[in-house]
């Protein structure tokens, strides 16, 4: 395992360039998951991460349709959780070949954190930004 990746990003312009710079590390076959808080900047981390693909248009985290998936290369899908106990019947693993996969709230897929070689994300708010930590 290698050692953990962290950094302060003092406002949400830094947690999309942070996202932005590890989009450019990411392929199709990565799954990342996204640990924190509600309102800790998960899908903040998201729309760098496409920004940094060459996404346009909006992110918003997809806590009501659940998947959201974006043409970019690789082409991205975006899952929340949030509101579903687990992620049984979904069809995630559908994706994990042909996309990079971000998945927000993957507590409640215990599962995902089994596949080799997935990457977590954790951020935390402290002070006035917050702390992400990167690690494989």
């Amino acid at each position: 395992m290698q050692a953990p990746f962290e950094r302060f990003c003092a406002d949400e312009a830094a947690t999309r360039g942070l996202g932005a710079e590890w989009a450019k590390r990411w392929q199709a076959g990565d799954l990342v998951l996204l640990e924190g808080d509600l309102g800790a900047g998960k899908t903040t981390f998201v729309r760098g991460v496409l920004e940094g693909l060459g996404h346009m248009g909006p992110v918003r985290s997809p806590t009501f349709n659940l998947l959201q998936t974006f043409p970019t290369i690789p082409p991205v899908l975006h899952v929340d959780l949030y509101r579903l106990p687990s992620a049984q019947g979904l069809g995630l693993e559908e994706y994990f070949e042909s996309h990079l996969v971000l998945v927000e709230w993957p507590d409640r897929a215990p599962e995902l954190q089994t596949i080799p070689g997935v990457w977590l994300v954790k951020i935390v708010p402290q002070n006035e930004g917050r702390q992400i930590t990167i690690q494989r």
